[in-house]
Parts: structure tokens; C-alpha cells; sequence
């Protein structure tokens, strides 16, 4: 690793610290950590499990939810297994290019996870807006092609990301990464070169994945809420409003959380790191957390379904 003015060519280890300021409390910040990806872990399995095996639940609604749950679960185990290394095992090194390839995996899943809620915002459109059809747009072959097309989408956005930090920044001023996981700006400010492209490409995959999906789910939700609030009978609009409460939810959970983490790391000058770097733990830790529990409370065949799954399991 040869070094040249102070600065490192091409290194082939990183250090990530964890939480900056916080090195000293971050064994017990592992513990909450640890529980949460646990719970997600075994919530959205259960879901799985449960969406596979009841045949009442092969519609594009719950197909949705259990992509949605696929997702959490990679997305949380790109990086919790690594973060409890850190906290707990004091092994914070990691070769720079598997430290690349966490980075893809992560913003993939996090493209990925915005593209399913995209879908299902305009499941529910078609669904509460143009129900008589709603079954002839969403076809299994269009679950297929949508899947494909949101990976493919987030797979191949994010991919130049490591290509610019491969062959463009080739000498930097530190190996330590001032995170707990390897996040794209975060590498990119180790750099002792020109930045300005990996900038504004991360700015433009931001703004093509997350803001392109957040301006179409609230064109949706304006609609549905426009065709809700036209129904004349009470108990319909309740009904077809509470099929839309779940989603709100998780939509609102995960871009707050994106939006702040992205806007903190670029623009954030005056926020403590330790502050920015929890909450950007949290952005990855949270929905896989509190989607299923969320869709679980708010849906009743989800709900029916879990309590058979648990009362035959005990009168077995």
C-alpha cells in the first residue's frame, strides 16, 4: 500500500469505526441493534412463510409484501452481521473491495425496497380507483416483470457507483471510514482527489430512484384519496381508506428516515456525526422492523392468518 504525499494509493483495507464519538458505548448499543434484526428476521420470515402457504394470499397486494419482506431481510444482513463485528468483536477492517460491494448491495436493496412501494401504491390506485380492471392489470406475469424491472432498475444505478470509486479515486487521504457500514459519500469523502462526479452521481441515482418513486406514490395516493373521499356511504370510504392506512405507514417510515440520512451526509455540516450515523443505521434497521409488525396489526387476513399459523402449531 504505497504512500505518496501523506496519502494512500489504492488502499486494500478500510477501517470502518463504527459511531463516531460513541466507541465507547457501542457493545451495548449492539445489544438493541441485535434484537431489532432478530425481530425483523423472524417477522418478515413469518411472512413469508405464511404468504407462501395460504393460497388466499397469492394476490398482487400480499405478493407485494412478500417481495417487500425479501428485501428487508437482505438489506438488513448486508450489514448487521458486520456492525455487530465492529461493536462487539473489535473487527473493524474490511478489504476495500468487499467493502464496494456492501456498498452496491445496500443502495440495490434500498433502490429495490422504493420500487416496491411504488408498486404497491399503484396497486392500491388501481385497485380503489379502477377495481373492475384491477385484476386484468395486475397479472402474475406483471408481478414478474415489475420484480425484475425494479432490481434491474436499482442493481445497474447503483453499479457505477463502484466503477467511479474503482478507477476514478485512486489516491486517498485515510483508510478509516468514520461509519458503521460502507456507505457510498462516506468511502468518497476518503478520497484526496476531485469528488464532484461521484457527488452528482449520487445525487442523480438519489433523485432517479427515491425522488422519481416519491413524486408517483403521492400522485397516487392524491388520486386515491380524491376517489376515497367521493364514496357517499361512510363505511365504504373507512373501508377503502383503512386498505391504504398500512402502506401510509411504511411509505412514510422509510423515505422520512431516507431523506434525512441522505440531506444530513451532504448537507448536514452542523449535525454531530454520532447523531447521523445512528439514525442512518436506524433508515436500514427500522422498516425491516416495522413492516411486518405494521401490515400485521392493520391487515386482518394477515392477522387471521398468524393466528392460525401460532394455534395449530400449539394444538399439534
Amino acid at each position: 500500500m504505497p504512500k505518496l504525499n501523506d496519502t494512500v494509493f489504492m488502499p486494500s483495507v478500510l477501517t470502518l469505526i463504527g459511531i463516531p464519538g460513541l466507541e465507547s458505548v457501542q457493545f451495548w448499543i449492539g445489544i438493541p441493534f441485535c434484537a431489532m434484526y432478530i425481530i425483523a428476521l423472524f417477522g418478515n420470515s413469518l411472512l413469508l412463510v405464511i404468504i407462501k402457504s395460504e393460497s388466499s394470499l397469492h394476490e398482487p397486494m400480499y405478493l407485494f409484501l412478500a417481495m417487500l419482506g425479501a428485501t428487508d431481510i437482505v438489506l438488513s444482513t448486508c450489514i448487521l452481521p458486520k456492525m455487530l463485528g465492529i461493536f462487539w468483536f473489535h473487527l473493524p477492517e474490511i478489504y476495500f473491495d468487499a467493502c464496494l460491494l456492501q456498498m452496491w448491495f445496500i443502495h440495490t436493496f434500498q433502490g429495490i425496497e422504493s420500487g416496491i412501494l411504488l408498486a404497491m401504491a399503484l396497486d392500491r390506485y388501481v385497485a380503489i380507483c379502477d377495481p373492475l380492471r384491477h385484476a386484468s392489470i395486475f397479472t402474475h406475469q406483471l408481478l414478474t416483470q415489475i420484480g425484475v424491472g425494479v432490481t434491474l432498475r436499482a442493481a445497474l444505478l447503483a453499479a457505477p457507483c463502484l466503477i467511479l470509486i474503482k478507477h476514478r479515486l485512486k489516491y486517498y487521504r485515510t483508510t478509516v471510514v468514520s461509519h458503521s457500514y460502507c456507505e457510498h459519500m462516506a468511502i468518497v469523502k476518503l478520497a484526496a482527489e476531485d469528488i464532484r462526479i461521484n457527488k452528482i452521481y449520487g445525487l442523480f441515482v438519489a433523485f432517479s430512484i427515491l425522488g422519481f418513486d416519491i413524486i408517483f406514490i403521492t400522485l397516487s395516493y392524491i388520486q386515491i384519496f380524491i376517489s376515497v373521499f367521493s364514496l357517499p356511504q361512510k363505511e365504504a370510504r373507512l373501508k377503502a381508506f383503512n386498505t391504504c392506512i398500512a402502506h401510509i405507514c411504511v411509505f412514510f417510515e422509510f423515505y422520512l428516515l431516507a431523506f434525512f440520512s441522505f440531506f444530513t451526509h451532504r448537507f448536514g455540516f452542523h449535525i454531530p456525526p454520532y447523531i447521523h450515523i445512528l439514525l442512518s443505521n436506524l433508515y436500514l434497521l427500522v422498516p425491516p422492523l416495522l413492516n411486518p409488525i405494521v401490515y400485521g396489526v392493520k391487515t386482518k387476513q394477515i392477522r387471521d392468518q398468524v393466528f392460525k399459523f401460532f394455534h395449530s402449531k400449539d394444538a399439534s
